[in-house]
């Protein structure tokens, strides 16, 4: 039965893989105002007007719905969820289903849908400095209620708090679900160990 099911799984992340062949990747553009000078954030970088470059990840057997808020600059160059070495997010899943950390986008997008989870983020397109969530402005959401229509899909959780005030504002309405906020497995968020994020994400499971 478990064999059966991880190639399930296995064909289900090469038809995703096979379905982003082809799909042109978005250049990022750097934002200007009426003076024609780059705003800033407090950091001194530039903002710039990014969109989403790469799709959600579901299939019509996921049950759980994990939000983050947009892309960061190292998941953009990958071009997948959270990219950035030091990003506790596949770490945090693994202990939670005890299984290796996967390493490849492959081995990620098996593991997502081979446990019934989909991955997506709170916001389509915004301006942004680097991959700070605070600096986020002039935001547009993600369509997610195609989503949930599309799969079984009954609980959605928020990696962090600024994706969570964002689905308050943009999302809530939008999709009668009311998300549960989780510790944001980001290195910025150094208060919470490895452990403590995992005893926090363990709600995920429960009711499986």
């Amino acid at each position: 039965m478990a064999e059966g099911k991880r190639r399930t799984a296995q064909d289900r992340s090469k038809e995703w893989l096979k379905g982003r062949e082809g799909q042109p990747v978005q250049k990022q553009r750097k934002y200007e105002d009426k003076g024609g000078e780059g705003r800033k954030w407090k950091t001194g970088q530039k903002y710039q007007h990014l969109s989403h470059e790469f799709g959600p990840l579901y299939d019509g057997a996921s049950r759980t719905l994990l939000l983050g808020s947009f892309p960061s600059v190292k998941s953009r160059d990958a071009q997948f969820y959270y990219g950035h070495p030091q990003n506790r997010f596949w770490k945090v899943l693994a202990a939670l289903y005890g299984e290796a950390v996967p390493a490849s986008k492959e081995e990620k997008i098996r593991f997502v849908l081979g446990h019934h989870l989909a991955l997506w983020d709170v916001i389509e397109s915004c301006d942004i400095c680097g991959s700070s969530d605070a600096s986020i402005r002039n935001a547009v959401p993600t369509d997610l209620p195609p989503i949930l229509a599309k799969t079984e899909i009954n609980r959605i959780f928020i990696n962090g708090k600024t994706a969570f005030r964002l689905y308050e504002k943009y999302q809530k309405d939008r999709t009668g679900v009311e998300a549960v906020c989780l510790p944001s497995t980001s290195p910025a968020n150094a208060a919470w160990s490895l452990a403590g994020l995992v005893d926090a994400w363990k709600i995920i499971r429960y009711g499986e």
